[in-house]
């Protein structure tokens, strides 16, 4: 009966200190994929450091997860991000940046870069997750390592440009006047590639984006309506 005892103790002991020894190994492996990830796995070498000289101007490409800064036009640097999940998409199109904010930390790291969407909040910032950087992870903002959003936060001054590409969708309803959405947007940049539409692919359907699409109805036998109707986005091949 003794000996039953002590073998059942030993054993509780065993099982105690292997899951702490689990649970300490998780915590130690996260501070250092973190540390890891900050230090390396999510930065780009050989790339400037000084701050551009010029007119700066920033490229968002969600399926390759890369932020390109511009300066006069000219690739300058390139970082690595995180963007929305599938159901949560970072909007394509092209915004502006509208305001600037420091942070402490938090969710949204040390800087935040806020953007025009017209329909929900969204910015470039840093993160308190660097370990998802170079994923779809967000719920449609951009995130950056904190120490590279502190990097563009000093360099770029409000109403910088910024162009957001990504996949194209269906378009499952009519646009007309007033409406606003990424379906918006991928009319507007169809209609500017056309030469209908001057301007920004902002996703607001608003009365340049009208004319354009009577533009484009008057040269293809199309009633004039304005209205991008189904027939009028499947011969825009939408």
């Amino acid at each position: 009966m003794i000996g039953i005892k002590v073998m059942k103790f030993s054993r509780h002991k065993v099982y105690l200190a292997m899951i702490s020894f689990l649970i300490f190994g998780l915590i130690m492996g996260k501070i250092g994929f973190t540390l890891w990830d900050e230090l390396e796995l999510s930065s780009i070498p050989n790339q400037p450091t000084a701050a551009p000289r010029g007119k700066l101007s920033i490229v968002i490409k969600t399926s390759s997860r890369i932020l390109e800064l511009y300066n006069d036009g000219q690739l300058y640097k390139q970082y690595r991000i995180a963007v929305g999940k599938s159901d949560t998409p970072t909007p394509i199109g092209d915004w502006i940046v509208i305001w600037k904010s420091y942070r402490s930390g938090d969710i949204f790291g040390t800087r935040y870069l806020a953007l025009d969407v017209p329909w929900g909040g969204y910015g470039i910032h840093g993160t308190n997750q660097p370990w998802s950087i170079g994923r779809f992870a967000s719920h449609g903002c951009i995130r950056l390592r904190n120490k590279d959003i502190e990097e563009l936060y000093d360099w770029v001054p409000v109403g910088t440009p910024v162009r957001i590409e990504g996949e194209k969708i269906n378009i499952r309803r009519e646009l007309r006047y007033e409406l606003f959405g990424t379906d918006v947007v991928q009319l507007q940049v169809k209609l500017k590639a056309l030469g209908y539409l001057e301007g920004r692919a902002d996703g607001f359907f608003n009365r340049d984006t009208e004319q354009a699409v009577k533009r484009y109805q008057h040269d293809h036998g199309l009633a004039v309506t304005g209205i991008a109707d189904f027939k009028t986005l499947t011969m825009l091949g939408l």
